[in-house]
């Protein structure tokens, strides 16, 4: 079945002086692919990767553009322009993504980026975003992670308690605050760790590893950076301050010490007083 503003792999059938034409089955017919994306090694019967979308005269069309995300995601989309009706997102597509008035928070400004859910509107049938993301973001049940899992997150927005975040594409979480040991902003992707499923349906997360696992790796990481330190020193302890520790290696300082001392144990490691190096 197609999918508006995903990607589909569809099959040339023909050419015309207006490009190639993909086969998208009986409903649907022939969709054309504009001439500027078809490339000379393609032939009848060549297996194409697409993104369908309706054009100004409500027509199915296919391009073989690569998308900064797609119908249902959730993404960080820069303002390319505005005009009477809404604001226009750069999503990587020829033709922008519209986010009509009533969908967007404030109004928004022209090369400012937001946080938007990309649908189809059902009324239309065109691809559309909206800055009200609350709306489809789903409820976690506690089935749905367990305390220490890896995730995905897409960081929202800046609260006085943390990051709202967006999890797997589909939740809502938190990051706190004292879980924060790198600069985080809105719009980037991160790897987060589930700490715990709120009875509402929220995550509380962190960008660290939980229980052991962060401490080998991080201590993998350590050990990287010995190895490529001049001397095989770096001038930490593990009475370096929290906040240069978090600033140099985006760790809180517990996790920098339960990976220093690992690698003294596993003797790769001399602790001076003023830093450690690496052991030949």
């Amino acid at each position: 079945m197609l999918k508006i503003g995903q990607y589909n792999t569809l099959t040339i059938t023909r050419f015309t002086d207006h490009g190639a034409y993909l086969d998208a089955g009986k409903e649907l017919g022939d969709i054309l692919l504009p001439k500027q994306y078809v490339k000379p090694e393609m032939r009848p019967g060549t297996e194409v990767e697409v993104i369908v979308y309706l054009d100004q005269q409500d027509r199915l069309v296919a391009t073989t553009e690569q998308a900064l995300a797609v119908v249902g995601d959730f993404a960080h989309l820069r303002v390319a322009w505005v005009n009477e009706y809404g604001a226009f997102l750069d999503w990587g597509l020829m033709k922008d993504l519209f986010v009509p008035f009533r969908e967007q928070k404030l109004r928004m400004v022209k090369d400012h980026s937001y946080t938007v859910h990309i649908h189809v509107d059902p009324e239309t049938a065109r691809i559309v975003a909206s800055a009200k993301v609350e709306r489809y973001i789903e409820p976690a049940k506690f089935t749905d992670y367990h305390k220490g899992e890896e995730v995905d997150m897409l960081i929202w927005q800046k609260t006085d308690l943390g990051f709202k975040v967006i999890v797997n594409n589909k939740h809502q979480g938190q990051i706190y605050d004292n879980q924060i040991y790198e600069n985080l902003r809105s719009g980037m992707r991160v790897r987060g760790t589930v700490v715990n499923v709120r009875p509402d349906g929220k995550l509380d997360l962190s960008v660290q590893k939980i229980g052991k696992g962060r401490f080998k790796d991080f201590a993998d990481e350590l050990l990287e950076e010995l190895q490529e330190a001049p001397k095989g020193f770096l001038p930490f302890t593990d009475k370096s301050p929290s906040e240069e520790i978090a600033e140099r290696f985006g760790v809180s300082k517990k996790t920098f010490k339960k990976a220093l001392g690992n690698l003294y144990r596993e003797r790769k490691v001399e602790l001076l007083d003023n830093g450690v190096r690496l052991l030949q």
